[in-house]
């Protein structure tokens, strides 16, 4: 967690009960988002977002797995992410933190119970070989929010991703000459809130995490539906305060969509 200052704090503090931030947005406004696909050319899709100046590279990979017990004939959605020490002095070498281990989970979470990925478009046998895909997560940048940005660093990736080839004969998937999407049929979309004082944001920044009391996510489908929620923190939010975040998280992902490919 990042150290905020005391002078900081009370800025942010007082800024925020005046309906506004250090960075000049009120507190009900999403920072610009920019994305951009193809980054790595070996990875079956990828893509950049830049989310103010929180930074996050996501990578899809597919390989020939074996289905899981109990769905024997779906393919598997693996979400993982690494959060290195070149984003931010808070973050240490070593295996996964907890932060790490709960973003990438939300951020599966988000896109997993959405239903926007056929999984039994990625079957090959039934019971014997189904895709596998990995979805990787790298910070490169942390300033704040860092599971909105995942969510759409992550389906920005997939929805450019290209299928690979399987050969029933020889057994093995070939990566040359990609040209079948990736089953994904919709766009998810994760909007954060946080508590500062008797307020709430949206997007909260690194500074504005380090003082929350607590924040709340909402996973929000195509067709505008809660499809995931995860809160944080240790303080509590009202009936009142969960509507209106579900509310308001609706009202951003139809924004944040157009932003996606």
């Amino acid at each position: 967690m990042a150290l905020t200052s005391e002078i900081t704090k009370k800025t942010i503090i007082d800024l925020v009960e005046a309906n506004a931030r250090l960075d000049g947005r009120t507190i009900d406004q999403f920072r610009n988002a920019k994305i951009t696909t193809g980054i790595v050319p070996n990875a079956q899709g990828s893509a950049l977002i830049e989310l103010g100046l929180t930074k996050i590279l996501a990578g899809v990979k597919l390989v020939v797995g074996t289905p899981y017990p109990d769905k024997q004939d779906e393919g598997v959605l693996a979400t993982g992410a690494e959060m290195a020490p070149i984003a931010s002095s808070d973050f240490e070498k070593g295996p996964p933190s907890a932060a790490s281990v709960e973003f990438a989970r939300v951020v599966d979470r988000v896109i997993r119970e959405s239903g926007i990925i056929d999984t039994k478009a990625l079957c090959i046998t039934p019971k014997e070989k189904v895709w596998m895909l990995y979805l990787d997560l790298y910070t490169l940048d942390m300033d704040g929010n860092l599971i909105d940005a995942g969510v759409l660093a992550g389906m920005a990736a997939l929805l450019t991703a290209k299928m690979p080839t399987y050969d029933a004969e020889t057994q093995t998937a070939g990566y040359e000459n990609l040209t079948a999407p990736v089953p994904v049929n919709g766009k998810a979309i994760g909007v954060t809130h946080a508590k500062i004082g008797t307020k709430l944001i949206v997007d909260p920044t690194v500074d504005e995490e380090a003082i929350m009391s607590c924040r709340f996510t909402v996973g929000i489908n195509d067709k505008d539906e809660v499809c995931a929620i995860q809160k944080g923190g240790v303080a509590g939010f009202t009936d009142t305060e969960i509507i209106w975040m579900i509310e308001d998280s609706i009202r951003h992902a139809k924004e944040l969509r157009k932003v996606l490919p």
